[in-house]
Order: C-alpha cells, then sequence, then structure tokens
C-alpha cells in the first residue's frame, strides 16, 4: 500500500468510527426518551438535544482554550525563551528545531505554528490548537538530544500533519461526545432506577411486542456506555496517528526519517513525566508507556491508544519498498 492508498484508508476509516459514534449516542437518546422521558407513550426527545447541547458546549470550550491547558499542564516553554537561556551546543539544536519547523510549514502549505519545548528528558512531541492559524508543536528536550536532522524533520512533519488534517478539531468533537455519552449514560440510568418497578411495567405493557428486546438492548449501552465510548475515541485516535505517518512521509519524501525516529523513541523506556493522561493522545507515543500499546491483536486493538510502534515502522518501510 503507497502512502496515499494510506492516507485514504485511514480517512475512511476515521470517518466509519466516529459515524458509528453519533449513531451509538443517537441510540442511548432514542432508548433515553423512549423508556425514560417518554410520558403516556409519547416520544419526547429531551434527553438526546439536551445531550447534544451540552456535548456542543464541552467542545466549543476545548475547542477555544484546549490547546493553552495542555501547554500549561506540562510546563512547556517557547522556543525563544529556550534559546535565549541555552548554551551554545543547546542553541544548536533549538535553531535546528526552528529551521525544520520552517521548512515543514513550507511544505505543507501553512502558516508556521508556534513552537515550545517541554523540559522532559524522554524523547516525545505533540500538536495542539484549534486550527492552522492557531496551532502550537511541542517537543520534549530528550527528543532534541536523540535524534538527528532527518529523524527530526519526520517527527515534525508528523505533527505537522496533524494540523494539517484537522485532527485536534476531530479529537476535540470526539472528546465532546464521549462527554455526551457519559452523560446520556448517568441521566438514563437514574432516571431509569427512579421510576420504580411498576411505573415501568405500565409504561412498557403499553408498548409494542418488539419493545422489550430493544429494552434489554438499551439498558445493556446504558451500563456499558462510557466503556465503549472511550474504546470509539481510542480507535480514531489510533486511524489519526496512522494517517499522520503518512502524511508525514508525504511531505518529507522520507519515510525511512521518521520510521528511525519511531525506532529511537521506541527504544526510550522511561515515560514522558510532564505530560499527563488527559494529553497522552495528543503524543507521537504514548508518554505513558503502557504495555498494552506495544503489542498487536484483538485486545491491543480494543484497549490501546497508540497504535503499536512496530505496525507504524513496518507500514513506512512499506512505502519506502523497504518491508513485505
Amino acid at each position: 500500500m503507497n502512502l496515499f492508498e494510506q492516507q485514504t484508508a485511514n480517512r475512511r476509516r476515521t470517518w466509519l468510527v466516529m459515524a458509528a459514534f453519533v449513531a451509538f449516542l443517537l441510540a442511548l437518546g432514542s432508548g433515553f426518551d423512549m423508556f425514560v422521558a417518554g410520558l403516556d407513550g409519547q416520544y419526547v426527545p429531551v434527553g438526546s438535544v439536551a445531550a447534544l447541547g451540552i456535548g456542543s458546549v464541552m467542545a466549543l470550550a476545548g475547542y477555544y482554550t484546549g490547546d493553552r491547558a495542555v501547554l500549561a499542564s506540562t510546563g512547556a516553554r517557547p522556543v525563544e525563551a529556550v534559546a535565549a537561556e541555552a548554551s551554545d551546543s543547546e542553541r544548536l539544536e533549538v535553531r535546528q528545531l526552528e529551521n525544520v519547523v520552517d521548512e515543514m510549514a513550507i511544505a505543507a502549505g501553512l502558516p508556521r505554528p508556534k513552537v515550545f519545548v517541554v523540559p522532559d528528558p524522554d524523547p516525545n512531541a505533540f500538536a495542539t490548537g484549534r486550527d492552522p492559524d492557531h496551532a502550537s508543536i511541542a517537543v520534549t528536550r530528550g527528543l532534541l538530544e536523540t535524534l538527528d536532522r532527518e529523524e527530526l524533520q519526520g517527527v515534525v512533519a508528523h505533527e505537522m500533519s496533524h494540523i494539517r488534517n484537522l485532527d485536534m478539531r476531530v479529537m476535540t468533537i470526539v472528546a465532546a461526545l464521549v462527554g455526551a455519552v457519559a452523560l446520556l449514560s448517568d441521566w438514563a440510568r437514574r432516571g431509569f432506577w427512579g421510576q420504580g418497578p411498576r411505573r415501568r411495567g405500565e409504561r412498557e405493557g403499553r408498548r409494542g411486542a418488539a419493545v422489550p428486546a430493544f429494552f434489554v438492548i438499551w439498558i445493556v449501552a446504558v451500563l456499558l456506555a462510557p466503556l465503549l465510548a472511550r474504546l470509539l475515541a481510542m480507535m480514531v485516535s489510533r486511524r489519526r496517528e496512522y494517517l499522520a505517518d503518512a502524511s508525514a512521509a508525504e511531505l518529507t519524501r522520507n519515510p525511512i526519517g521518521l520510521a528511525r525516529a519511531l525506532e529511537k523513541i521506541e527504544e526510550a523506556v522511561a515515560p514522558t513525566r510532564a505530560i499527563k493522561r488527559g494529553s497522552a493522545h495528543l503524543c507521537i507515543a504514548d508518554p505513558l508507556r503502557r504495555r498494552i500499546n506495544l503489542r498487536e491483536g484483538f485486545w491491543a486493538d480494543i484497549f490501546a491508544s497508540h497504535p503499536p510502534m512496530s505496525a507504524r515502522i513496518v507500514a513506512l518501510k512499506q512505502m519506502a519498498y523497504l518491508a513485505q
């Protein structure tokens, strides 16, 4: 599969997962309105409208302020401030980073993002911001010390691809959907158990024979909603990582540079302590170093927040025709 086929496949899979996410939310809302909010057999879409409205507010708040919160939580500093206090050798690394960011911004046809350095020895990087005009790229001190220029170019191109592909916007929408699903699930549980068995029995008696089957499915969905929502969110995040890898190869015309960078990042065993769990999905590699992200197979595909690094490296080498 070449890089353009990889990009197309990953975009298609991402939107399929998001469509399933929305369908799941609407199914929860329909069940809530049918079994909890409906009065005398009337369908009242109170829960669906309220959950989507609150989810939209959450999305807007994250959209406009999320990047500043993420940067502040990691202790990231503007690259200009880091350069002003750096030694001569460190200043060369910082200047190289700025040059690479300039190159990749030109290659992507985007405004130059703000650049930050996170004071952490573990190699990692992430991008944040609501759109290309308000984007930031942050790399750790360890990344600058570990990678050579071609490898750094691959990592910066990966993060620039997240900006170009509007991944921050996609993940903001997904986060809002996760919040809406959790909220609706909580409302459904509280409203359902608050009705009492007699009223529930009277209400179900007024409905058709097919309703009990849907009712059982809906109850199971309500109980599992928070877990299923998180799993769908992680699936979206994994697809965006594969897409960013392919897009980075397009920008640099050098997929092996990013493959080597991922190999070095994978060899680093220490977690990125400056980056907390809430921002982990933004990073090029899992900063928590959870073992599930190192594995392949059914359970890893379900519970991992990042694709297996080995699979990403193989995909990049296939783009360079160096792997079967």
